[in-house]
């Protein structure tokens, strides 16, 4: 019970990463704010922590939208009592096909990636963090990716933006850290839930090969991983840890295209 008696905001909490930070957060005895854009889908989060005796809230938000992000923040004090732990997880994901390079890349896209991946987690420090300070401190994850450290012939906006993310971190916690409060990252690798996986490796033509054969592990991440990493770095656990990225990517940035051995 690492955060009893906590107040924690994960937005992009529908599903995946924030799916599972959010209700393994309530395990561990936080009240928990799931905000997604997706009402129903953060409502359905909301009814699995309840039905498993946490406690729990659903917001739907823009995290490119400031006043959206602000109004999320305030309810989320006005529910609780006042915060104390965000994970700043929303990120774009349907736009990823038309993600390509900056010559042949929509600028629509590229706008929109970076709206919400890094201005959204920057909107999220901007108005948790005065609530955070009310309580005379908190913690911040914020979820960048394993694509912030490699190059990619597209998704160059997305990788981009989650290279911001990055540096946001560092700055954040270079500002606020004598004020109490850590702010931390976490750099996932390809994360497919449990049952897809499993699904797709049973497949004749398996489509996740490709992505496996580049985690040095032999699979990809489950966000049940992912959420242990971030409660790790938003927990006490942590106390001495501030302005990291803590890589959890199943050794996919770890190889070079020079020292592969083959």
């Amino acid at each position: 019970m690492r955060f009893s008696g906590q107040v924690a905001i994960v937005t992009g909490a529908g599903s995946g990463i924030g799916a599972a930070t959010a209700r393994l957060l309530a395990a561990e005895g936080a009240a928990v704010t799931v905000a997604d854009l997706d009402a129903a889908a953060a409502a359905a989060v909301v009814a699995e922590i309840a039905a498993a005796g946490g406690v729990a809230r659903a917001q739907t938000v823009d995290v490119a939208v400031p006043d959206s992000v602000a109004t999320m923040v305030a309810d989320t004090v006005a529910s609780f009592g006042g915060l104390d732990v965000l994970h700043n997880n929303a990120a774009v994901i349907a736009l990823n096909a038309e993600d390509q390079d900056v010559v042949t890349g929509e600028l629509d896209t590229w706008h929109r990636v970076l709206d919400v991946n890094l201005t959204g987690a920057m909107l999220g420090c901007r108005f948790g963090i005065p609530a955070m300070l009310a309580r005379g401190g908190g913690a911040i994850v914020n979820t960048a990716s394993a694509a912030a450290f490699y190059g990619s012939r597209t998704m160059a906006a997305y990788g981009v933006s989650k290279a911001g993310v990055v540096a946001l971190t560092r700055h954040v916690a270079t500002a606020y850290a004598d004020r109490g409060i850590r702010v931390n990252a976490v750099a996932p690798g390809v994360v497919v839930a449990r049952d897809r996986q499993a699904a797709d490796a049973a497949s004749p033509t398996p489509r996740l090969a490709p992505y496996v054969a580049g985690h040095l592990v032999g699979r990809l991440g489950y966000p049940e991983e992912i959420a242990a990493a971030v409660a790790y770095l938003a927990s006490a656990d942590a106390a001495f840890v501030t302005g990291e990225c803590l890589r959890v990517d199943g050794g996919l940035t770890v190889p070079s295209t020079l020292h592969r051995g083959d």
